[in-house]
């Protein structure tokens, strides 16, 4: 009977340490992946911002611009690019809408965002766009990959339409969370009009005929939490401008936004309580099951050859009882 109950425990041994490696190396890269119908929202704000005033073209010192950012995940469209990409595929639409102090509308910019569910790589599909105008992305945008590494790596501008590092700068400790700062600067380059303007009538058609033009730069800022690979905070330290033309008249440029882009407070909550259960999620797969998997392997392969070596000790021999007294004759 112990030999049968060895040989047993000695199978889920085996079992146990060999789906301990296969857990943490071959089920969770196919399991860790973004879902389809994701949907997040986030509000940022820059206060004492300059704003370009487009009905005299002056820029004044406001008390808040917003930015609205709204991540929608389009299932329909990602299934239909799965048939011809053969992998897991996400679609992301997404509107940047930044209103001034008074609640009007300064500028909303649509893109559509492709990549794959489980690397966060950009798949190159129809439909990959910034404002309407088709993209083609290299590197990364809005998301990590799973288990970032402490290194550079390559960033998607959607103002500038190119990729450039982002630096890796060190780790931090951001709201009890261990986390990765990455920074990257987008020198003065020559940007696109949104193609919505704040004015009727004003189009980038109409002020390409004046020959101004949009300039922008930009220090990008991001505390990445390495596990999920989501950011949990981000800042941008922005700046725009209009250079030349007859829309300015005798001026050689003007500011249309300047200001230091952080974070809404509440937002900043929610995302690091959603970050921190994902993260328990993701130290489940890649930790808590194949260590323990692996330490269980070890405590029944021990139980197994204890239980062996109990089966094989020589049984004690028997006592032997005392001889039967002899009849005594005389």
């Amino acid at each position: 009977m112990r030999r049968k109950a060895s040989l047993i425990l000695l199978a889920l041994a085996v079992f146990c340490t060999a789906l301990s490696p296969l857990l943490r190396w071959y089920a969770f890269p196919r399991l860790a992946k973004v879902p389809a119908d994701a949907y997040q929202t986030m509000v940022l704000e820059a206060r004492d911002a300059t704003l370009l005033d487009y009905g005299t073209m002056t820029a004044r010192t406001v008390p808040k611009v917003t930015i609205v950012q709204t991540l929608k995940g389009n299932v329909e469209a990602s299934e239909r690019i799965e048939e011809t990409a053969g992998r897991d595929v996400v679609v992301w639409d997404g509107l940047s809408y930044v209103q001034g102090p008074d609640g009007k509308m300064v500028s909303k910019v649509p893109e559509r965002y492709i990549f794959d569910a489980h690397t966060q790589e950009p798949v190159h599909a129809t439909g990959e766009m910034v404002d309407g105008d088709p993209v083609r992305r290299d590197g990364l945008e809005f998301k990590w990959p799973f288990l970032t590494e402490k290194r550079d790596y390559e960033y998607f501008d959607a103002q500038a339409r190119v990729t450039a590092p982002i630096h890796y700068k060190g780790t931090q400790n951001f709201r009890g969370l261990e986390v990765y700062y990455f920074e990257q600067t987008v020198p003065w380059t020559k940007v696109p009009m949104p193609k919505t303007m704040p004015v009727a009538g004003i189009t980038p058609e109409t002020v390409a005929r004046t020959g101004t033009t949009r300039w922008y730069t930009t220090v990008r800022k991001f505390w990445v939490e390495p596990l999920t690979g989501a950011p949990v905070y981000g800042e941008e330290i922005h700046q725009e401008e209009l250079r030349g033309g007859t829309l300015l008249g005798d001026r050689a440029k003007v500011t249309a936004f300047a200001g230091h882009v952080k974070m809404r407070e509440d937002y900043i909550d929610h995302t690091v309580a959603l970050v921190k259960s994902n993260r328990a999620l993701v130290l489940l797969m890649t930790s808590y099951l194949p260590w323990g998997l692996l330490l269980l392997g070890t405590l029944l392969l021990a139980l197994s050859l204890w239980l062996e070596a109990r089966g094989r000790r020589p049984a004690r021999p028997a006592p032997a009882e005392p001889a039967a007294p002899q009849p005594v004759t005389a």
